[in-house]
């Protein structure tokens, strides 16, 4: 079959794999806001559709037959045309979204609905590692009462303020150097989104051991859609026929 995977996720990469491995014609589309990203088996597409109709569009031209949602929990947008493009084509979908994160026992997190709300959160003289991406940088950088590392792949468009420090990184990390982090730079607030996976989950086991409060960011809500949890429900749900 002929599949497109909207990806940019290690779960992505994984499902390329195992799908060309079967035989199939698999296209990984990537937003391509990240440098030299970490690349996928099969064909690859780079850049934006152009929306709803652009998706559509290109789905059809291409002669895709499965489309498969497996962006990051975060990229509403792209997930929401996703469902869009599906109907508007009768292609099947489906999406793979690894599971949220839940508190460990005995700790406790600030839960934040938005940007806004988890800057808010944020006591006065905290020092924060924020590990949210580019998106809503400004909105945290405002409060200058408090100081930040500033933790991403690639570096922001703009020059971050005296109360920011920037750490180029890519994951995955380790649990030691986590703490050390926190531990080093008197770490107090960990700011993150619910992401999932384990690729980054080490921050939150060290942000238990280091003392160090979590502000957690709720996932987006997305239009409904068929969605599974894993690589392999992902190749059931798919439906794929085989010669």
């Amino acid at each position: 079959m002929n599949i497109l995977i909207l990806g940019g996720t290690v779960e992505a990469r994984q499902l390329a794999g195992r799908l060309v491995t079967l035989g199939h014609k698999v296209t990984t589309s990537l937003a391509g806001r990240t440098q030299d990203p970490i690349l996928p088996e099969g064909a690859l597409r780079i850049g934006p559709f152009g929306g709803i109709a652009g998706l559509s569009a290109y789905l059809q031209a291409a002669g895709i037959e499965r489309l498969v949602d497996a962006s990051h929990p975060f990229a509403d947008q792209i997930s929401g045309n996703a469902v869009a493009a599906s109907k508007k084509t009768g292609i099947r979908l489906v999406r793979l979204t690894r599971p949220g994160w839940e508190p460990p026992a005995g700790q406790s997190w600030i839960m934040a609905a938005s940007v806004q709300e988890a800057a808010a959160a944020l006591p006065a003289g905290a020092v924060v590692l924020l590990t949210t991406g580019h998106s809503g940088l400004e909105t945290y950088l405002q409060r200058q009462d408090c100081s930040f590392l500033v933790r991403v792949i690639e570096a922001p468009a703009f020059e971050l303020p005296g109360h920011a420090q920037l750490l180029r990184t890519r994951p995955p990390y380790t649990l030691g150097d986590e703490i050390a982090l926190m531990r080093n730079h008197g770490v107090t607030h960990l700011v993150s989104k619910n992401s999932g996976g384990v690729q980054t989950r080490a921050k939150l086991d060290a942000a238990q051991q280091a003392g160090v409060q979590v502000v957690m960011i709720a996932r987006p809500l997305h239009a409904p859609a068929l969605e599974v949890d894993s690589v392999e429900a992902a190749l059931s749900a798919l439906e794929l026929v085989t010669a």
